[in-house]
């Protein structure tokens, strides 16, 4: 059972102090669908005040924790430790949303307040000796106190958290590490501001329409608003990849890809103010002076120790497993490209900006697919009610679109999510278009995470963020095949966060080789030919895709998929090679990675996913030493799907009841004894080779 608003905004807000400014909305109840944040009273000079409080609140919770005179237990020092910090949480909501999406000059000088303040909080709590001795109290007596399974593992994470952020180690030791941390904090925060600073800013102007040839019309219309809005004759094309891969996969102007993906190729790599190079340089040492602290030989052994993976001989088995097999496939698509372009008289020089361009001839070539002629299939609406549809078939889930619900954006929209027995279960929140102050990629996140209150849940409410393909003038929003899986993909994480059911928020968080089984599932229904027909709807005329395109999207299902798999993995490897680097000196990021590569035998016509200069995810991102994490994922979703595919129905409801028990607990759980128990065996690779036609 989920709380009811008015409950709900009594819980968010715990006592207030009668000094509370009044006119802060962080301070007062929300009267708002669901108790979101009132983004129409929010103002950026509420922040620091409201992070402040927060910061006051939870340390006044330590200091019960740490003063009980009652001795060490489960109730009175691991419990309140887990649900603790529920004002900054409600803060943190709000802040990131508009951190990640709609960042302004006075917002980046907030975060950066912010961010040392929160560090420096974190740092406190982590290290503080007497509140350490207490957990480590009830951990040494866990096995005589009566606790259940859930209880037993919380006070083992807890235990283990406090151990893996330096709670053990002594005072020299606590102080470089509070150190280090707000260095990789400071570190990390200028790496995504100088990215965002380079997205922001770079765009190329084209001016004869020769250059627009076989463009698709949308994109086209795009690009004039885009220089309309800068000013600027003729047409913009941006480093959004809504804007970018429509121009590199149709444009005949060889000068101008170049000169557009060499621009997405260096950003943050030009010498200048923006330039991340020492920024990496100084987080690789840093992380690795951190693990040698915590007593690890390099950070991603500290990082993997608590992932399915383990170690890092695991993780380049995989990576090395798939490696040659796609290397080898990428180059049988790279000569038939070749092929392609030595018809067209133009010699048998092939560079990296030329892939996309010779790809979409060689789809049309070999699967007779213009994606020009699926995307008014994939009308941005028809697509989320695809995703509903899935979602009900699924699980019995529904939504309602919610009007007048706040939000920071007019292009955001909400809807209220509901169980299958009609009982409100959460609510998402999407917001799809780039924007000036945006971040790139696309990802999941929440305003509030589901918790339970008094013996009642807390029903979450998910966000939904994506940079696609703008609707114009007189066409709605038409995604590329490419989109409407990223909007599956996110969804999934949306979906794993809405189901959440766990009784301890020490126990939600799951490891990052495990995140993306809920998110990458998906996007095995987003094209399969029984799910197509449910959504994929021409959006002037109604009509469901003909059988012919599905026919024809389905046989093209391995296309590409050398390059796909090859440049994922060159990313994961590049990873990998940073954060296991050892002991570590000065770093000269271009030949470091240059030398990565090479050595693997990566063909200069394909760039690493992720360019070190620009690989937010491991820089920015949390993903460090797990961005391996998606292939690890892929292996458990094949495998996954496979067990609805096995009976025959994918939509089996026994086998989505059971992968739905798996989304619901959450870290609670043995991942892998989880996953286990959902597929009677542990996850196989077989799937997954064949997905990619690597078998």
């Amino acid at each position: 059972m989920a709380l009811s608003a008015a409950t709900l905004l009594s819980v968010s807000c715990g006592n207030e102090s009668a000094d509370v400014n009044k006119e802060n909305p962080f301070f007062v109840e929300w009267s708002t669908p669901f108790g979101m944040p009132p983004f129409d009273k929010i103002e950026n000079k509420h922040f620091i005040p409201a992070f402040e409080e927060g910061i006051k609140r939870h340390n006044a919770e330590i200091d019960a924790i740490v003063n009980n005179p009652d001795a060490p237990s489960f109730e009175n020092t691991i419990l309140p430790l887990s649900e603790g910090n529920e004002f900054t949480s409600r803060v943190s909501g709000a802040y990131g949303a508009l951190t990640s999406s709609m960042m302004t000059d006075e917002l980046k000088d907030i975060q950066k307040q912010v961010s040392s303040m929160m560090t420096r909080h974190s740092n406190e709590v982590n290290l503080n000796d007497k509140l350490f001795s207490r957990v480590k109290d009830v951990y040494e007596k866990r096995s005589t106190m009566g606790l259940d399974s859930l209880q037993l593992r919380l006070v083992e994470k807890t235990y283990k958290r406090f151990v893996r952020n330096g709670a053990a180690l002594p005072l020299n030791k606590k102080n470089k590490l509070k150190t280090i941390n707000e260095q990789l904090s400071d570190l990390s925060l200028r790496f995504g501001n100088n990215l965002l600073k380079d997205m922001n800013t770079f765009y190329i102007t084209v001016t004869d329409t020769a250059s627009l040839v076989g463009m698709p019309a949308t994109a086209v219309e795009s690009a004039k608003k885009a220089a309309t809005d800068r000013g600027v004759e003729g047409w913009v094309f941006t480093l959004d990849k809504s804007s970018m891969l429509p121009f590199l996969q149709y444009s005949p102007d060889e000068a101008k890809r170049k000169e557009l993906y060499m621009g997405y190729l260096n950003r943050c790599n030009y010498g200048n103010e923006t330039d991340n190079k020492d920024i990496i340089d100084s987080m690789v040492n840093l992380r690795q002076q951190r693990a040698e602290l915590l007593g690890y030989k390099d950070y991603a052994s500290y990082v993997l120790e608590d992932n399915m993976a383990k170690n890092s001989e695991n993780v380049y088995a995989l990576l090395n497993k798939i490696w040659t097999p796609a290397l080898n496939r990428a180059k049988d698509e790279l000569a038939k490209m070749k092929k392609i372009k030595a018809d067209e008289g133009k010699g048998d020089q092939f560079n990296s900006w030329d892939w996309w361009y010779y790809a979409e001839k060689l789809r049309k070539a070999e699967y007779d697919l213009d994606e020009s002629l699926i995307r008014p299939y994939f009308s941005i609406d028809n697509v989320r009610e695809g995703i509903f549809t899935v979602v009900g078939n699924l699980y019995g889930i529904t939504f309602k679109e919610v009007e007048g619900a706040p939000v920071y954006s007019d292009e955001c929209r909400v809807f209220e999510v509901f169980d299958n027995d009609g009982t409100h279960l959460g609510a998402v929140v999407l917001d799809m278009y780039p924007r000036s102050g945006k971040r790139v990629g696309a990802w999941c996140s929440s305003y509030r995470s589901q918790s339970y209150k008094d013996g009642l849940r807390v029903a979450p409410i998910s966000t939904v963020t994506c940079n696609f393909t703008r609707p114009t003038s007189d066409t709605p929003a038409l995604l590329s095949i490419d989109e409407v899986e990223t909007f599956f993909h996110e969804f999934g994480h949306a979906i794993h966060g809405l189901v959440s059911d766990v009784r301890y928020q020490g126990l939600k968080g799951t490891p990052r080789d495990f995140v993306e089984l809920p998110s990458q599932i998906m996007e095995n229904w987003a094209t399969h030919p029984q799910v197509l027909k449910l959504y994929a709807k021409h959006y002037l005329t109604g009509e469901t895709i003909p059988d012919e395109l599905i026919v024809k999207i389905n046989n093209s299902s391995l296309f590409n998929k050398g390059f796909i798999t090859t440049e994922l993995i060159a990313a994961s490897l590049l990873d990998m090679d940073y954060h296991t680097l050892g002991k570590v000196g000065n770093i000269d990021v271009l030949e470091f990675e240059k030398e990565s590569m090479t050595k693997r035998g990566l063909i200069p016509e394909i760039e690493p996913r992720y360019r070190s200069t620009y690989f937010q995810h491991i820089f920015n991102g949390g993903y460090a030493a797990g961005y391996y994490g998606y292939t690890w994922s892929q292996v458990l979703d094949a495998d996954a799907f496979s067990a609805f595919v096995e009976t025959g129905n994918i939509f089996d409801p026994a086998t989505a009841a059971r992968f739905r028990q798996l989304l619901e607990v959450g870290g609670s759980y043995d991942e892998a004894e989880t996953y286990a128990k959902f597929r009677g065996h542990a996850p196989e690779e077989t799937a997954l080779m064949k997905r990619l036609g690597l078998e």
